[in-house]
């Protein structure tokens, strides 16, 4: 399924809508495409080219700061789908501090681990299993919410998010 990026009247990424919402909202004239996918969306009367980058006519005013939320897909997407005592292909998650030592979990305590690594160090610290951190965890970037919401950024969407990669 196709998805296009909402924009605000001032160019901040609001969400991540499907193509067709994105069509709707054109053709409503609430926004205007500013890039599109090159591939066609249908109706028995009309064909218009599926939008890739919308901007919003009017300004939404946003309540809170969008950040992505912690979850499996976020972890490996943030780690590159490495495991961060290693380097392999990561297929788990791993506490750095462990739970039952207090270790909370948030962004900064949770990594992306190969299952060898991860039952190797079992329920104790890095350091007391003699393994080290490839780097740092870290929370995600502001807009890393966009990257969780779909697989892949699309090289159209980049101009528009604060993303260095």
């Amino acid at each position: 399924m196709l998805s296009a990026l909402v924009l605000n009247a001032s160019f901040e990424p609001l969400s991540v809508v499907s193509a067709r919402r994105a069509t709707c909202l054109v053709l409503a004239e609430k926004a205007e495409v500013l890039e599109d996918s090159g591939e066609l969306i249908r109706s028995e009367r009309l064909a218009v080219r599926s939008p890739s980058v919308i901007r919003l006519r009017y300004m939404v005013k946003v309540p809170y700061v969008r950040r992505a939320s912690l979850s499996r897909r976020a972890i490996f997407a943030r780690d590159d789908y490495l495991c961060q005592y290693c380097g392999k292909r990561a297929d788990s998650i791993d506490h750095v501090v462990p739970r039952s030592k207090g270790g909370p979990h948030t962004w900064e305590n949770v990594a992306a681990a190969c299952r060898p690594c991860n039952l190797g160090k079992r329920d104790r610290t890095p350091a007391e299993a003699g393994m080290r951190l490839v780097r740092p965890c870290r929370a995600p970037r502001a807009t890393a919410w966009v990257v969780v919401a779909v697989s892949g950024v699309p090289d159209t969407w980049r101009a528009y998010l604060p993303l260095a990669s």
